[in-house]
């Protein structure tokens, strides 16, 4: 079941169309990854749905009806553009914030505890924001973000400012949270990123969904029927095999060692079994792996127009 749902969202600014007729429906307990170049309409789109601003047309439908301003509460958002108050104390903020999403005082504590001692900053607490590093700062606002235990959390570029240790380690509590039941919005550049945490995204451009589903569907979807061949034997034996098949070879490793490797294109999927035997039969196959495109191949290509 989906717990937000986009139809036909546009959206105009002074003669700029930041939407174009989007719709788009994420699973309720996934990852759902927000792609797009800058200018594209990903932070709109976000602010829509965090109920910022409204669409010219179009609707957003949260929990199977349409969105209501009391949702809000229901989401956690964590935007690209910061928002701490420099000169107020880091613990004292956090409260602030706790409060403003509902909990009590004391709740507020206990939550705000557990979360600064996992991940490292309790001695933080008396501090000043302005005397964090942005990536602490980052950590302070992704803990308010979730603190109030959210159905949808959206985080708009989240690991900007991060180390690899430190992303590493928010990547994890994303996971995390998606696995105790919530629902993540994830609006990223990092393409890495989207292959390690994402399970469903939407790719927009030029204020349009282009590409939408699953990223391992989407990925095996726009192969091109590439596959990497590891051997042991003579390659004009392996070239020889399989002449007269529906295959063409890329590029083969000239490097002599115990196993080389040959990359060939397959014109049709449903040939890939013969040209196996066909290899098998001609050398020692070692290995005989599809070459599945990474998402920011894909990504490229699509924003490209050559997908």
């Amino acid at each position: 079941m989906d717990l937000l749902a986009v139809e036909h969202v546009t959206k105009q600014y002074a003669g700029h169309k930041a939407l174009d007729d989007v719709s788009l429906a994420v699973p309720r307990g996934s990852v759902y990854g927000l792609l797009g170049p800058n200018g594209a309409g990903k932070t709109t789109l976000i602010r829509i749905i965090n109920r910022i601003t409204a669409p010219d047309s179009g609707r957003v439908f949260f929990g199977g009806r349409e969105i209501r301003p009391e949702d809000v509460q229901r989401i956690g958002y964590l935007p690209e553009e910061r928002g701490l108050y420099k000169k107020m104390k880091v613990g004292e903020q956090a409260l602030f914030f706790a409060r403003l999403k509902g909990l009590s005082r004391r709740e507020a504590l206990v939550r705000l505890k557990a979360w600064f001692e996992k991940f490292g900053i309790e001695g933080w607490w008396d501090k000043k924001v302005e005397e964090l590093s942005k990536g602490m700062a980052q950590k302070v606002q992704f803990i308010v973000t979730v603190l109030h235990q959210p159905e949808l959390l959206i985080f708009d570029e989240p690991f900007s400012g991060f180390d690899p240790i430190n992303a590493n380690l928010l990547k994890e509590e994303i996971l995390a949270l998606r696995d105790k039941g919530a629902t993540v919005i994830f609006s990223t550049h990092n393409m890495s990123s989207v292959e390690e945490i994402c399970d469903h995204i939407t790719l927009i451009d030029k204020s349009h969904n282009i590409l939408s589903g699953r990223v391992d569907d989407i990925r095996r979807r726009h192969g091109s029927n590439i596959f990497e061949i590891a051997y042991r034997g003579e390659e004009q034996s392996l070239r020889h095999a399989v002449e007269g098949l529906q295959c063409r070879i890329l590029d083969a490793d000239a490097e002599e060692s115990a196993y080389r490797t040959l990359r060939l294109q397959v014109a049709d999927g449903s040939e890939v079994r013969r040209v196996i035997a066909a290899v098998n039969e001609a050398v020692e196959l070692r290995s005989f792996r599809e070459i599945i495109p990474s998402m920011n191949d894909i990504f490229i290509r699509a924003v490209n127009g050559t997908l």
